[in-house]
């Protein structure tokens, strides 16, 4: 994969992130142009996350398919890695904001190389005002995020820290007069608190992808749309097993209370996910809505 850094004046930025207080002078890049015309939607989250944060990330992307909405992130692990490859899978454009230069030497983290050259290939880019060997530091990531706070129409939460870095993004989205996004989430869980509060503090709820569109104000079938048709399809067994999977479950305990043969269980469970309905991670088959 080619890493041609390009360097990119005021000119060629979208018109939103000129309109910060501190927009960048210029910016390097590599791959595709950035659209002055796109809809771009930032999405950060925890490093750290949890499997319901993973699930809630991947779902809302895939319901935005056949959007021009593109994604951005900051390449960073958890949550951002999460919306580049939901993106890529799903089709949309997404470009990435890493918090260190763009040579392949320097590009942080190092364990996201692959990712950033899949990025590449799905016809995204990788930005950052940084020289490209800097190196990422901890002032550099505040930096960074400014500048997705600042290209973003709307900035999408998903799980954080009642303290955390993610939270400053949010905030500088609120700063630049911009949509502010989240996911509620368990008030007994650390990795809710900050979505929880952005959302007391009137944060828009995201509990759907159809949530995003209304943003952004597009109005399309969606992910969400299939998987209702696919549930009005389901046979009464399938049915059965949805109903029993409203808390995540074991392949095991799904088995024994269904009181069916373990074939025809597996079998059930096997065309469900296959349907995009289940997932099955950590030993637990869960709902993906």
């Amino acid at each position: 994969m080619d890493f041609s850094i390009q360097k990119l004046q005021k000119e060629g930025f979208p018109p939103q992130l000129l309109e910060i207080p501190d927009a960048p002078e210029s910016l390097y890049i590599v791959g595709a142009p950035l659209d002055p015309n796109g809809l771009y939607l930032s999405i950060v989250g925890s490093r750290t996350h949890t499997s319901y944060g993973a699930d809630v990330c991947d779902s809302l992307i895939r319901g935005l398919k056949g959007s021009n909405i593109i994604i951005v992130s900051g390449l960073a692990l958890g949550i951002d890695s999460i919306a580049h490859r939901s993106a890529i899978k799903t089709g949309l454009k997404t470009i990435a904001f890493p918090g260190s230069g763009l040579s392949e030497k320097a590009l942080y983290p190092a364990t996201n190389l692959s990712l950033a050259k899949e990025i590449l290939a799905s016809g995204g880019s990788l930005v950052s005002e940084f020289e490209s060997s800097f190196k990422a530091t901890q002032w550099s990531f505040p930096r960074r995020n400014r500048i997705m706070a600042g290209i973003a129409h709307a900035t999408l939460v998903i799980e954080a820290a009642y303290k955390s870095g993610t939270l400053i993004t949010a905030r500088l989205a609120l700063d630049y007069n911009r949509e502010v996004l989240a996911v509620p989430g368990p008030i007994t869980s650390p990795t809710s608190l900050g979505c929880n509060l952005l959302i007391k503090q009137g944060a828009t709820p995201i509990t759907r992808s159809e949530d995003i569109l209304e943003v952004f104000g597009l109005k399309q079938d969606s992910l969400f749309e299939e998987i209702q048709n696919e549930m009005e399809n389901l046979s009464e067994e399938e049915k059965e097993i949805w109903e029993f999977i409203i808390e995540p479950q074991s392949r095991d305990r799904i088995i024994e209370c269904s009181g069916k043969p373990i074939q025809e269980i597996n079998s059930l469970l096997s065309a469900m996910e296959i349907k995009g309905l289940i997932k099955e991670e950590l030993g637990e088959i869960r709902r993906i809505i």
